[in-house]
């Protein structure tokens, strides 16, 4: 009886408890759940979903928010979201499977297979046009709008009018009309419309469920809404920091450079399929459909300073540590794919101009301890070496300790742009007194610099020192009349 009392007792404590409560104990959210609330909030994204896999399995599958905020509707694992040009990734495995038949190879001309094209562009390769470096003239506006009101036949017909940008190989510039040359190609040459032959020859045989082509026209069950902080203004992006909804039309024929929905857990299970042999059979199809791109030049460019460079319809990653190939989406949705390192992250969002590709490799992080920003990572070599003598010797030996890695290693050199981005990265770390040290040096390393002086002003400033900010910030405008900065932060003080 005493026993029966105790466990009827146990029943109502649990009964009176709040709901929110039990389901955090069942699921204690652990760091990464914490790090990505905090992104959440921080950028106001409604609604997330987060995959990681690891070793060929899906090791974490979670959901965030509200997959749409009208209704008050929970993320949840089959929500689906638009991956928008994430979808590139997809024509590049079909090019390559369709190499792999022995159909077509990446380095040959568009004009052994597309006849009704100008003369300039019939020395362009396949291989250009997936990686963005072929000089065709866009078939969108500056405002991202469809040539001939998403007509094909108007839409072909005008494009094919304009200008060559640029010669073949000479540039990165991102391009749509060569994803739709693409997907003529792959319909050409498979005998099935392209759509079809990715959906038979990559959402099947990955198992993908919930995976489809589509648009805000359709209706898609468990569609996450679209929303947006970005606006087009006169071909500008602007991010008015309000929340509106976002419509997106995609006519078929423009769905090889944007057009899939589909979910985390379904893309992780394509990724786990390319990366075993299921959809691309050959190991060096998988290698060429991650390597970077080079220009005529022999140098790389992508989109910024992180996706760097542009592989067979697959962004990069380059770098010393690390690299990635990195699929990016309607500045809403990112994967990366760190073949290094048998690890992949797949983040979708339902905010345009959450960009979660600029957070991934912190969520990586957790797994891989030296991509910890606190460990230095995403630091140059030089840069860590000088890092590692100032931890030895003390920041505040870090002249002299720059001075001994200068005489040790005859190759030894910094920018001052990458000095000055440590500094920024330590005072974001809440290390001010290293951070103070590192812009101190490279006013050292680079006296006619006006920026390094308007950087060692502003630690100087929030570290209380007025009197030495004022000093620095004086040298940086006379160095430079024109750092408004440094100008407005003189004349308020």
């Amino acid at each position: 009886m005493k026993y029966l009392l105790l466990s009827i007792k146990k029943l109502l404590i649990v009964a009176f408890l709040p709901f929110s409560y039990l389901l955090s104990a069942q699921k204690a959210p652990d760091s990464i759940d914490i790090f990505l609330k905090n992104k959440m909030e921080q950028l106001k994204i409604p609604g997330l979903q987060l995959a990681v896999i690891r070793n060929g399995k899906i090791e974490k599958l979670s959901n965030y928010g509200y997959s749409n905020l009208e209704h008050q509707v929970s993320t949840k694992t089959k929500t689906v979201f638009s991956i928008n040009s994430i979808t590139k990734a997809f024509v590049g495995v079909a090019i390559l499977q369709l190499q792999e038949q022995r159909k077509l190879k990446v380095d040959d001309i568009i004009s052994l297979y597309i006849t009704d094209i100008p003369n300039e562009w019939k020395s362009i390769t396949i291989r250009q046009m997936m990686s963005n470096v072929s000089g065709l003239p866009n078939n969108i506006d500056n405002k991202e709008q469809l040539l001939g009101d998403g007509s094909e036949e108007k839409n072909w017909e005008l494009v094919r009018k304009l200008p060559m940008e640029f010669q073949p190989g000479e540039k990165f510039s991102y391009n749509q009309t060569g994803y739709y040359i693409l997907g003529k190609i792959i319909t050409k040459l498979s005998g099935k419309h392209f759509t079809q032959f990715i959906e038979e020859n990559q959402f099947k045989p990955s198992q993908m469920t919930v995976t489809q082509f589509g648009d805000s026209n359709d209706i898609i069950p468990n569609s996450a809404g679209a929303y947006s902080t970005i606006i087009n203004t006169d071909g500008k992006w602007i991010n008015d920091g309000k929340q509106h909804n976002a419509f997106a039309t995609f006519p078929v024929f423009f769905r090889t450079a944007t057009g899939i929905i589909s979910s985390a857990e379904d893309l992780s299970k394509w990724l786990i399929a390319l990366q075993n042999g299921q959809l691309l059979k050959d190991k060096n199809s998988i290698t060429q459909l991650f390597t970077t791109t080079k220009l005529n030049d022999g140098h790389i460019d992508g989109f910024n300073k992180l996706t760097n460079g542009y592989a067979l319809g697959w962004p990069t990653v380059v770098r010393e540590d690390h690299p990635a190939a990195a699929p990016v989406g309607g500045m809403r949705s990112a994967l990366f794919v760190y073949p290094k390192d048998d690890l992949s992250i797949v983040v979708l969002t339902n905010l345009q101009g959450s960009n979660p590709e600029w957070f991934i490799d912190e969520i990586a992080s957790y797994y891989i301890s030296d991509m910890k920003v606190e460990n230095g990572f995403g630091l140059s070599s030089n840069m860590k070496l000088l890092r590692q003598q100032a931890i030895k010797d003390g920041f505040s030996n870090i002249e002299k300790a720059y001075k001994t890695l200068k005489k040790d290693h005859k190759n030894f050199a910094l920018t001052e742009d990458e000095v000055n981005a440590w500094g920024y990265q330590l005072s974001g770390l809440h290390k001010k007194d290293e951070a103070l040290n590192v812009f101190k040096l490279n006013t050292l390393l680079f006296p006619q610099s006006s920026n390094v002086f308007d950087s060692y002003g502003e630690i100087l400033e929030t570290m209380g020192n007025r009197k030495e900010a004022i000093i620095n910030y004086k040298k940086s405008l006379l160095l430079n009349p024109g750092n408004t900065n440094a100008a407005d932060y003189l004349k308020n003080k």
